[in-house]
């Protein structure tokens, strides 16, 4: 079964939402920060190319009988492009297609960057996604953080692994145990497009292939390199505890909220998954576009250099299967209440 995880609880935390302290001090510090916060123009066309591409590939495979090659092509192209659309549907989430105030045109758009998913996401995951940024880390509200089945079951090597395999379907699932939203027109909408969608594909090119796209969805977010964003964006990997300070003497006076239950990826993969491995950057700045988060990082060094990253999403998805320090515990926590609620209502 391979070892068990050592922890057993949450690491509870007391502090405010960390990343809007630190919001605050970046732009006292640096309010030429502001300037990034714009759209990037051609973001839009490389989803739209991405969805062409796709649509392009299940036309030229339409007679393929290899059951090997279309594995393949589905772990090696056809799921990693699918994987950076769920990356570019992240993005569009923040309505960083259109701008923040066109909040029609880019619902629109996402459920068509949705399309080659073959199953309705957009509409749901942007609905539970602002969730998590407003609610990071608060029991029972934060959508990301694992249920008591999964603190219960996963907690050896073995079921690490399967926990990986199945990542996709508890990330799906979780939101709808932490805090149950009524589904609302437009994610109807989704799901009647996305439906004609694969009916038009299953019709004209065969159903074969409508499996195919779901398949490349699921296994390319299962055991695959990519998927290392989903642990190391807020599971505590490191041997450090998560409130270390860090040793620039600049950030000596720096309050303990600062202190982020984030931590960021850099390496050459943020290239093809819209920079989502800038984490720390995006929860500081969601407003930013994921192109203009490597240059926040050079803007304020100081609130960023000092504080652990990873550089291989494969090495964190190794280390969590048989790191008995890593697990479903390994996550930051902050107690649930009333009040807190209320506050961001």
């Amino acid at each position: 079964m391979g070892s068990q995880v050592s922890r057993n609880d949450f690491k509870w935390v007391g502090s405010d939402e960390p990343h809007a302290t630190r919001r605050k001090l970046i732009l006292q510090k640096y309010p030429q920060v502001k300037q990034l916060m714009k759209l990037d123009p051609i973001f839009k066309w490389k989803v739209l190319t991405l969805v062409c591409i796709q649509i392009i590939t299940i036309i030229l495979i339409r007679n393929v009988t290899s059951y090997l090659f279309l594995f393949f092509l589905s772990y090696c192209f056809t799921g990693v492009i699918n994987h950076s659309l769920t990356l570019a549907i992240h993005e569009i989430g923040h309505r960083q297609a259109f701008g923040q105030t066109a909040v029609l045109a880019n619902k629109l758009f996402g459920i068509i960057a949705n399309l080659p998913l073959a199953v309705p996401m957009f509409i749901a995951f942007k609905n539970y996604h602002l969730d998590h940024h407003v609610y990071l880390s608060v029991d029972m509200l934060d959508p990301d953080l694992p249920t008591a089945f999964e603190t219960k079951v996963f907690t050896t090597s073995f079921t690490k692994t399967i926990f990986i395999f199945l990542q996709p379907f508890f990330y799906t699932l979780r939101p709808l145990f932490h805090r149950f939203k009524k589904p609302t027109a437009m994610e109807i909408v989704n799901i009647v497009v996305q439906i004609t969608f694969d009916c038009i594909i299953g019709i004209t090119l065969g159903w074969h292939l409508v499996l195919y796209l779901l398949f490349s969805t699921i296994v390319c977010m299962g055991l695959h390199p990519l998927t290392g964003h989903f642990i190391s964006e807020h599971y505590i990997m490191f041997d450090e505890s998560v409130e270390k300070r860090p040793k620039n003497p600049n950030l000596e006076t720096i309050p303990e909220e600062l202190i982020p239950q984030t931590y960021s990826y850099y390496g050459p993969l943020n290239y093809i998954t819209f920079n989502v491995g800038y984490h720390v950057e995006h929860h500081d700045f969601p407003s930013i576009p994921a192109s203009n988060l490597p240059l926040l990082k050079k803007m304020a060094p100081e609130f960023y250099d000092n504080l652990n990253y990873h550089t291989s999403w494969t090495k964190v998805l190794y280390c969590y299967i048989t790191d008995p320090n890593a697990g479903p515990f390994a996550r930051s926590k902050r107690p649930y209440s009333e009040p807190f609620l209320e506050k961001y209502q």
